[in-house]
Parts: C-alpha cells; sequence; structure tokens
C-alpha cells in the first residue's frame, strides 16, 4: 500500500522493448497501480518543443488582461469550457486558490429533444481567447498527443490486468472525453490558507500531468501522511482515477490528492489532461482471474461522493458541484443544496 515517500518512477518506452522487458514494465505497473496509483512516466516520446510551447503559452494567458480573460469566463458555456477566476471552483464545499482555463474535445451541440439525458448538455464548443489566438493550434496538438499517450498507458493498465489491450476501448473510441486544464496557483501572499485544490480523487480513466518549476502537489499515504510529489523535468505524474477503479473492483487504485498554495512570491503552473469514457458509456466490471481478483480493494465508499458506472451522470455530477455558478446559471433546473459539494476531478 502507500507508505513511500516518494512516488515511482516508471518508463512506459519499456512497453516496446521486446516481451522480456515488457512483461517486468507491465509487472512494476501492477504492483504501483494497486500499491500507490501515482507515479512518474518517463520515455513517452512527447516533445520538449511542445511541451515549452503550452507552458509558455498558459503563462501568457494568464499574463492578459483580467477583460480579456474574462471574456471567455466559464460561466457563459454551458459545456463548462473557459476562464475561471481565483476562488469560484469548489473541492468539498471550500474554495480553491487558483486560477484556470478548461478545454474539452471540440464537438458539435447534442440536439435537446424529449428524453435526451441531461449529461448531453455537456458536449459543445470550446471558448479560445481572441487576444492569444496562437494557444489555440497548440492546446489541440496537445490535447492530440496526450490522447495518444493516454490510450498507450491504458492499454498498459489492460495487459497488467490480463486482459486484452483493447479491453476499454468500446466505452472511449466513440468518443473520449479529452479535458485539458492549463492552471495557475498564486502564492500564499494572496490567500490566508494552503488550500491550492483540496483533497480528492479524479474521476474519468487516467491523468497526465505536467508540472512547470514550482511544487506543491501532494499524495495521500496510507497512514495519513502526505507525500510530496515535486515537479521533474521530462516527466509526467499519471495518477489512475474513478472509471479504472471501478472496472477493476479496486484492484487499479484512485488515490486521493491535494496541491498546497506555493509560498509567498511564488506561484505555480500546471497543465492537467484528463482522459475519460465517452458520455453515453457504462463502465464495465471486469474478470479480472482468481489471484488478481483476490487482490482486488473493491471501489472506495464515500457518501458524500457517489459514485455511478453511467459516465455522463458521473461527470456532470462532479461538474455541477465544482463549479457552482455555471450550475446556477445553466442547469438550475438540475440543482439543489446538495448538488455542490464534490467535484470529479481537479488539479
Amino acid at each position: 500500500m502507500t507508505s513511500a515517500k516518494t512516488l515511482p518512477t516508471l518508463d512506459i518506452s519499456r512497453f516496446d522493448a521486446g516481451p522480456a522487458e515488457r512483461d517486468k514494465f507491465l509487472e512494476e505497473l501492477r504492483v504501483t497501480a494497486r500499491d500507490v496509483g501515482f507515479f512518474y512516466l518517463t520515455g513517452h516520446g512527447i516533445s520538449e518543443n511542445i511541451t515549452r510551447e503550452i507552458v509558455e503559452l498558459s503563462r501568457r494567458f494568464f499574463q492578459l488582461p483580467d477583460e480579456d480573460k474574462l471574456a471567455i469566463e466559464m460561466a457563459n458555456s454551458p459545456h463548462f469550457r473557459g476562464y475561471t477566476r481565483v476562488g469560484l471552483e469548489v473541492t468539498r464545499g471550500q474554495a480553491d486558490w487558483r486560477e484556470q482555463i478548461d478545454f474539452s474535445s471540440e464537438r458539435d451541440v447534442l440536439p435537446r429533444t424529449p428524453g435526451t439525458p441531461d449529461w448531453a448538455r455537456l458536449q459543445g464548443p470550446n471558448q479560445w481567447p481572441a487576444t492569444l489566438p496562437e494557444l489555440k493550434p497548440v492546446v489541440l496538438e496537445w490535447q492530440r498527443q496526450l490522447t495518444d499517450l493516454g490510450i498507450r498507458v491504458l492499454e498498459a493498465f489492460a495487459l497488467a490486468l490480463r486482459q486484452d489491450k483493447d479491453v476499454f476501448a468500446p466505452i472511449y473510441e466513440t468518443g473520449a472525453i479529452q479535458h485539458i486544464k492549463l492552471i495557475r496557483y498564486p502564492g500564499r501572499d494572496a490567500t490566508g490558507g494552503d488550500q491550492g485544490v483540496g483533497a480528492h480523487k479524479d474521476g474519468g480513466f487516467l491523468t497526465l500531468l505536467l508540472q512547470d518549476v514550482q511544487g506543491g502537489l501532494q499524495v495521500e499515504a496510507d497512514d495519513g501522511t502526505w507525500i510530496d510529489a515535486p515537479p521533474v523535468p521530462g516527466t509526467f505524474i499519471v495518477n489512475i482515477g474513478e472509471v479504472l477503479e471501478m472496472a477493476s473492483n479496486g484492484f487499479l487504485r484512485a488515490t486521493v490528492h491535494r496541491v498546497v498554495t506555493p509560498p509567498a512570491g511564488k506561484d505555480r503552473l500546471s497543465v492537467a489532461f484528463f482522459l475519460g469514457a465517452a458520455l453515453d458509456a457504462h463502465i464495465p466490471l471486469l474478470d479480472l482471474g482468481a489471484d488478481l481478483a483476490a487482490q482486488a480493494l473493491g471501489p472506495t465508499a464515500d457518501p458524500l461522493n457517489p459514485l455511478f458506472r453511467e459516465i455522463g451522470q458521473n461527470y456532470l455530477k462532479g461538474r455541477l458541484r465544482s463549479h457552482p455558478d455555471v450550475a446556477e446559471r445553466h442547469y438550475a433546473d438540475l440543482i439543489d443544496a446538495k448538488a455542490k459539494r464534490e467535484p470529479a476531478s481537479a488539479y
């Protein structure tokens, strides 16, 4: 279980290094996925050039005048896309101290007819900053490359569970969620607390996190202490989401984590990519075989965050809770006082 004080590092290039090396890699992945749920990923093939570009453009976006950022405020979007000011996203009812812009898959709005599920409102266009047009092509290319990498990691998880590598393909290939957050955490001189993002688990299949130079991410150990996950150049941090935890009956572990506000005079920049299943998909329950099934812990039960096997229902629940301003403006017919307590995923 999670007891080490540093996260492990796995090199995914070993996945393609021949049968013997692949088997060793899959065994390490299987142990890490069950016992920790978080690791640094190397050998991923994402170039330094595009990594540098997206970090630099993220920094430039957050340096724009407030009026330019607020022109694409998330409250304008029923699809939960766009800019969020500091303090407007919440985790378990407490304000997170960060500003961010959210993008997801560029798809047409789904028509609404009688019987259309409520989650169908989530699909639609992104909002792009008019004063930083060079951001859009880089974000879309990042989205494309990290989707490919995420599917590669997902296939490795499947093989580590002794499944067909494409066992999850039926629930993502018709329209995977490709959610990107560009995030800036102001230093502690701007806030009286240390909650950058409160303790939570991520939804979806998995998260690929790029950190700039300032630390703050922490992963909860089994004894309740926190493992620091500082930036390591050339790596992504990978963590398992609740879809994989549910599909594997808890063998793959979605681990609680948080972000601590940077010290005064500093800020923290990160780029988070969340790979999720299609909104109309249902999470399967895999047959793990007797030996792996005996090691599965079962999905975590949290009365404040009930989980559903319907992807769209889970995702909508999380969006409504984490962005109450958007919920009140665009989903007033769905929300009540209990609908704002817990996000599906955040970084």
